[in-house]
């Protein structure tokens, strides 16, 4: 079977049978959140009515809920290329990171330091603050070109040293689509035997996550962005996993992946988010395995996003009195782009937008340094992204709106 068409993958969504005043809605709120396929929200109510118990208990249904959540696991271990014992899962990514940096801060000292940047999401920068601040460590702060829209590299190089303890980095910035080679990063931190952190939460519905191609110690993602439930995963080393003094109860597993997981989890969460992974696969055809479908899948969908992306760039950038943000098309970066309208606030440019069945959200996104260094931090930005299910007519009515607007 080939890899899926946009017009197959949409006959999925029954969120895109709504309409606005007479419009068919066309959702680019994807960044924010993407919408959910009849496989997911099924899988997930198949659990609930059939299978629905705790763990490890000696009746049936407890059993099969074990069964479930260790397939996830393996279904994750194939999306990061990991093992499945490296595989844990939380309420989100920002409750990970906040979970995960007090047991990591217990092994360090006063005066240890922690990167964090001004590219990233909140998610990946106030957990770490927060510990430094407990722990008197240090925190090294990256800055954004404002002219790139990128890291500065020579900022970047000096602020990894022979006291970073860890290292926080963002794979791709959901304000302004830029992707980051973290790669390299998690390279330099491993010279000066740092750990690092990866937040993977943009990146995840547009880039196949690799950590072994990354080389980081852990990242983290939320399956609510790439067609999921509000669930969040986390690849950890499970060496890593197994020395950490993590918050727990005495009477929870010691050993990881369940180590790291406190209390009872989000059991219809995991399965729905397993359920998006298998969906993304489907649409890379049945051949093969599923690392191999999900290669497949990507590679269609990054195509199709860059040609989206293309297309909407070029749409706004033709209008007069919009200001793009981000880094052009045909560089490494999502199918994600921040603007604004002169004369129009954000609010006024999303109310406007929704009015013509266009879904766009405004703000800053938790990227709040980022609205800062850009000259936004007042009224932030009206942020579009292209998911599986856009197509290029939803591209040029968002565009058709915008001039619209920008008009009067």
């Amino acid at each position: 079977m080939s890899v899926r068409t946009t017009e197959s993958i949409r006959s999925d969504y029954p969120a895109l049978e709504r309409r606005e005043q007479s419009h068919p809605v066309a959702y680019f709120d994807g960044p924010g959140g993407t919408q959910v396929p009849r496989s997911v929200a099924q899988a997930m109510t198949d659990y609930l009515f059939h299978h629905n118990a705790n763990t490890h208990w000696a009746y049936p249904t407890s059993a099969e809920t074990d069964r479930l959540l260790d397939q996830a696991r393996e279904t994750f271990a194939a999306f990061f290329n990991a093992a499945p014992a490296d595989v844990s899962f939380g309420n989100n990514m920002t409750t990970i990171t906040f979970h995960l940096a007090r047991g990591l801060s217990r092994r360090w000292g006063q005066g240890d330091e922690i990167v964090v940047t001004e590219l990233d999401h909140h998610g990946n920068v106030a957990p770490w603050r927060t510990i430094a601040k407990e722990r008197d460590l240090v925190v090294r702060t990256v800055r954004l070109d404002p002219r790139t829209f990128r890291h500065d590299p020579d900022d970047l190089a000096r602020a990894i040293g022979p006291r970073t303890r860890l290292v926080a980095i963002g794979a791709a910035s959901n304000a302004l689509g830029t992707i980051t080679d973290v790669a390299a990063v998690c390279a330099r931190a491993r010279d000066v035997g740092a750990v690092t952190f990866v937040d993977a939460v943009h990146a995840a519905p547009h880039v196949l996550t690799d950590v072994k191609q990354i080389g980081c110690d852990f990242l983290a993602c939320s399956a609510y962005k790439f067609y999921g439930p509000h669930a969040g995963a986390l690849f950890g080393k499970r060496e890593l996993v197994d020395s950490i003094d993590i918050p727990r109860l005495d009477p929870a597993p010691t050993d990881a992946p369940e180590r790291i997981e406190t209390g009872t989890q989000n059991h219809e969460g995991i399965v729905g988010s397993a359920a998006a992974v298998e969906y993304i696969a489907s649409i890379g055809g049945e051949n093969g395995n599923l690392r191999e479908r999900l290669v497949r899948a990507y590679g269609a969908l990054h195509q199709r996003g860059n040609e989206l992306l293309t297309r909407l760039w070029e749409g706004l950038a033709s209008i007069d009195g919009v200001t793009l943000f981000g880094p052009p098309p045909g560089t490494p970066r999502t199918p994600t782009l921040s603007f604004t309208v002169r004369g129009h606030s954000t609010t006024d440019v999303a109310r406007h937008l929704a009015t013509r069945g266009v879904y766009a959200s405004n703000g800053d996104f938790y990227a709040q340094t980022v609205a800062e260094v850009l000259g936004q931090a007042a009224d932030g930005f009206v942020r579009v992204g292209a998911a599986c299910y856009t197509t290029a007519d939803e591209v040029d009515r968002l565009v058709s709106a915008t001039k619209e607007l920008a008009r009067t």
